[in-house]
């Protein structure tokens, strides 16, 4: 697969991707409903803690590694 497939691929598998999670933080907003839902902030606090994380996570699989020497 040269080069350019593979950055075709990305966009079209990332954009489709990034929209899907979009699409699911709109939906879990709508539990912000009050007249609907009893929530606490500590289960808001967790939520979003959790959510965070792993936007971390994924986000340091993209970081490009310097090219560092060895040393002891």
């Amino acid at each position: 697969m040269n080069k350019i497939n593979k950055r075709e691929r990305f966009k079209r598998l990332a954009e489709y991707r990034t929209n899907e999670v979009l699409k699911r933080l709109k939906v879990l907003g709508n539990c912000s409903n009050r007249s609907a839902y009893n929530y606490l902030e500590d289960d808001i606090n967790k939520i979003f803690t959790e959510i965070e994380k792993r936007v971390r996570e994924v986000r340091s699989k993209f970081n490009f590694p310097k090219d560092k020497k060895f040393k002891l």
